[in-house]
């Protein structure tokens, strides 16, 4: 067996963080970390509960009457400052992302870059974001203040965890919320770095709390506490399901960032290497376990048995290794239960569709969750593994003959996260994104954000939008405040005799 790199510093405990120390589980409750290279324990976590999301909450609200005064660029200040702390943590995080998911370490650190990015860029945000006034001739003026929400509920997935906490992190603080973060539980590890660093950058105590544990339990705690009026999620589209219905009762806001399946469609008039490039990396980067991948691929027949086999030769040649190793461009996915999902998904597909190459665990790696990336042909719109989020490096690939039948295609699933264009017919491009139901399109482009930009899906993929302004929007309350210019001439009811 290849052991994993163990990085420099792991903790044997990682703790909950309220209201500025790091604490047990009110119960002394934990729960096994595993790497996903040996699948054995390398650390104990918190697993917290109800009473331990009450502390945290109670915490945050505390804070809130400090954190919420701070002005604008106040705010802004710190959260430059926790960039700051971040970068110069770049490489330690880089290795803990990397050991605790199992994503490639080059990936990881790409991945770093991006967490300081997100305070830098919300950061400049608030400082350069307006509040709309309105005028009514000369007799009245209207204006908009826009306040924070108060305690907000955040709770993130496994995949590129630390960046994804960041993308909550900032928008929240710098809209003037506290809050509450409920990491994944299979991949704590990086979350354990943000009291130290939230710390060091000034960051009043309170402001932000952790809470580790597992969903049901310190997630639902969260999701049900009526002192927190807004829960953001990143997650599965059933779990979001299940949020939603909880949240019903207090009638809490939500943003939900869900499920996706999202289709590469590809023209015979594209530039067929652009578009292979695109595929390859959309589907294997970040292990396959990212929710925008292109893991539906649809190639115009006349390229289409073209375009297949040169995608199995470059999916045969993609690179699987030990996440330490910055050759590696696969590593291992990131906890056995989801390995064996994975795996269960290319045994269905086996019986559905045609595997052209992959599907087994790589000869020179016996153990550790790892998958060869995996190639599907002929797959049928029925299919499962054309209908279903698998989350991992496996993609199906299917003909279309007409731009209409491609369309068709691409809508025939539950999921409209995002969608890719390859065609030199911008015309065609651009028909088709009107007509694709998926929140976010990109055409003859891979997945390049500008953070500005809105983030979302629709259908089963997500409600409501972050990025930009439309994240501080989430965080914070609009009040409209009205003011009379002039006399007031109000109709005199009950006055005349």
């Amino acid at each position: 067996m290849t052991a994993p790199h163990r990085p420099d510093g792991l903790p044997d405990a990682i703790q909950h963080w309220i209201a500025g120390d790091t604490v047990p589980s009110a119960d002394g409750r934990t729960f096994d970390v595993l790497d996903p290279v040996s699948n054995q324990p390398y650390a104990q976590a918190a697993r917290g509960g109800a009473d331990d999301v009450a502390r945290a909450v109670a915490a945050a609200k505390s804070a809130f009457a400090v954190w919420s005064q701070y002005g604008n660029r106040r705010r802004a200040q710190v959260l430059n400052k926790i960039a700051d702390v971040i970068e110069a943590r770049h490489d330690r995080l880089a290795e803990f992302e990397s050991f605790d998911s199992g994503l490639p370490i080059s990936q990881a650190r790409g991945q770093a870059r991006r967490a300081a990015e997100n305070f830098r860029f919300f950061a400049d945000v608030i400082v350069g974001l307006g509040e709309e006034a309105f005028r009514q001739g000369a007799e009245q003026i209207s204006y908009v203040v826009r306040t924070p929400v108060g305690v907000a509920g955040l709770i993130t997935p496994w995949n590129t965890p630390f960046m994804l906490e960041s993308w909550k992190l900032a928008p929240a603080l710098v809209a003037g919320c506290t809050l509450v973060l409920k990491p994944a539980e299979w991949t704590p590890l990086s979350a354990s770095l943000w009291p130290e660093i939230l710390a060091e950058a000034g960051l009043p105590a309170g402001a932000a709390n952790i809470v580790h544990g597992i969903g049901e339990e310190a997630g639902q705690a969260l999701v049900d506490h009526p002192d927190v009026p807004l829960i953001s999620f990143t997650g599965s589209t059933d779990t979001g399901r299940h949020i939603i219905r909880s949240s019903a009762q207090e009638l809490k806001a939500t943003s939900m960032e869900l499920g996706g399946k999202s289709p590469a469609i590809v023209f015979a008039d594209a530039d067929l290497e652009a578009a292979l490039d695109s595929v390859v990396f959309g589907v294997f980067s970040l292990n396959g376990e990212r929710c925008t991948a292109g893991s539906r691929v649809l190639v115009e027949r006349p390229v289409y048995e073209e375009f297949t086999i040169c995608l199995a030769a470059r999916a045969a040649n993609v690179r699987v290794g030990l996440p330490s190793d910055p050759a590696t461009e696969v590593g291992a996915l990131v906890h056995p239960e989801h390995y064996e999902r994975v795996m269960s998904y290319v045994e269905i597909g086996k019986k559905e569709a045609q595997l052209v190459v992959g599907g087994t665990r790589p000869d020179h790696l016996a153990e550790g969750n790892y998958l060869q990336p995996t190639v599907f042909a002929k797959v049928e719109r029925d299919a499962r593994i054309f209908q279903e989020e698998i989350f991992g490096p496996v993609v199906a690939v299917a003909p279309f003959d007409t731009e209409e039948e491609a369309i068709e295609l691409a809508n025939a699933t539950q999921f409209g996260l995002a969608a890719y264009i390859w065609t030199s017919n911008l015309k065609r491009g651009h028909r088709i994104t009107h007509a694709v139901e998926s929140g976010m399109v990109w055409i003859n482009s891979h997945n390049i954000r500008d953070l500005r930009t809105p983030f979302g899906g629709v259908k089963a993929s997500g409600v409501g939008r972050e990025g930009g302004a439309h994240s501080i929007d989430f965080y914070s309350d609009c009040k409209i405040v009205h003011v009379a210019l002039g006399d007031v001439r109000t109709p005199r009811f009950g006055a005349a005799q």
